[in-house]
């Protein structure tokens, strides 16, 4: 994570085998502008070539999550014409997809206002504990727009088409509470305690096996979009790949010789 040591807008803590990433544009509510981006891009793909990395947190500085794209800077996007702004937004829309297809688990730390591509991102995370706070909403339809970086496409599996349309048709925040009750967060905590529950968790998961914990991630991920017997194959497939790994011969070691596994990775 030695890069991080140049950006502006992100910044880094790492934890041992956990990395916390946090928006750091708080005077701006963490809204992304071009450098952010380019920051976000970079960041994100260190996170994905690091073979050390467990656990990665997501979180912002202030009182925001991240409210988006910086609407002042939405001009410019425009300015490029439809196949501009596809192409430009594309290499954008490849940070969610990345976090969402990392074989490493993500939390989403939602300290404040999540907004717009905010809540976009979050949505790409494995996880999403909120501050009780926080307010989450998709309000792209102020400006006479829809969601357009993954918010429809993930929202409307995590909770139904139903509830996926009022979110993106009215543009309402709704709390914290309100979003548990979706489904659109899975954990609630006061403000105080949200970074620390998230630490807490991501050190559980930390010491699981990574390659389990990678494989489990992919292979619900593709589940999403196949039908059942193709993921009965996708799961008897990873499973047959952790079959051959240490750290499968360390668990059944550690669970026979009844004692805490030390798993590699590998």
């Amino acid at each position: 994570m030695t890069a991080s040591e140049s950006y502006e807008f992100i910044a880094f803590d790492r934890r041992d085998a956990i990395a916390i990433m946090r928006l750091n544009r708080p005077d701006s509510l963490n809204a992304w502008n071009v450098q952010m981006r380019a920051e976000m891009r970079d960041a994100v793909r260190s996170c994905v070539e690091d073979p050390d990395l467990r656990v990665l947190i997501v979180t912002g500085t202030g009182r925001a999550f991240a409210a988006g794209e910086d609407v002042r800077g939405m001009g410019d996007l425009t300015a490029l014409g439809p196949k501009g702004f596809r192409r430009h937004v594309r290499l954008f829309h490849n940070i969610f997809d990345d976090i969402e297809q990392m074989e490493v688990p993500v939390i989403a730390a939602v300290n404040g206002v999540a907004a717009g591509g905010g809540l976009e991102l979050a949505l790409s995370c494995d996880f999403r504990f909120a501050a009780d706070a926080a307010k989450l909403g998709l309000p792209e339809n102020n400006v006479g727009l829809i969601p357009g970086s993954g918010g429809i496409s993930r929202l409307v599996k995590l909770v139904g088409p139903a509830r996926t349309k009022r979110l993106v048709m009215t543009g309402e925040m709704i709390s914290a509470a309100d979003a548990l009750g979706l489904g659109l967060v899975d954990e609630v905590h006061a403000q105080e305690d949200l970074l620390p529950t998230a630490l807490a968790f991501a050190e559980k998961l930390a010491a699981k096996a990574p390659l389990a914990l990678g494989t489990a991630k992919l292979v619900i991920n593709q589940c999403m979009n196949v039908d059942i017997e193709t993921g009965r194959n996708f799961e008897r497939l990873g499973q047959s790949v952790l079959k051959l790994t240490e750290d499968h011969a360390e668990g059944r070691a550690a669970f026979v010789e009844k004692r805490a596994p030390s798993f590699k990775g590998r």
